[in-house]
């Protein structure tokens, strides 16, 4: 059974950003916000917005702040929160064509997308 009950923010991944720069990414649930956010170096860098029903997470909205664009970010905050879904047992309906794009791009995230 899928949960859906209200969840603190919750980080699910402090990894070096690819690229060599240093800079260290997290992404976190805010379930009060209805997004998982990417931060780097502890500012936030953008976000993915969610819809979450009974067993279910619609992605709606992904966006990457400007000054963080072609750095790898929105591929690591997808990414890592389609982990954090693939734990709780959600099916995931893409309709933020980042989402929907990114999941194309790896196969392996194909399994989740609900039929």
């Amino acid at each position: 059974m899928a949960r859906t009950r209200a969840r603190s923010p919750v980080p699910y991944g402090c990894t070096p950003h690819p690229g060599g720069s240093g800079m260290a990414t997290e992404v976190t649930d805010i379930p009060d916000r209805r997004r998982y956010e990417v931060r780097a170096d502890g500012e936030v860098a953008g976000y993915a917005e969610y819809i979450l029903t009974e067993g279910l997470i619609t992605f709606t909205h992904t966006e990457i702040d400007p000054a963080f664009e072609g750095q790898g970010m929105g591929s690591t905050l997808i990414r890592e929160a389609l982990d954090d879904v693939r734990t709780r047992e959600l099916a995931v309906l893409p309709l933020c064509p980042f989402v929907k794009g990114w999941i194309q791009r790896h196969r392996d995230y194909a399994d989740l997308v609900y039929k």
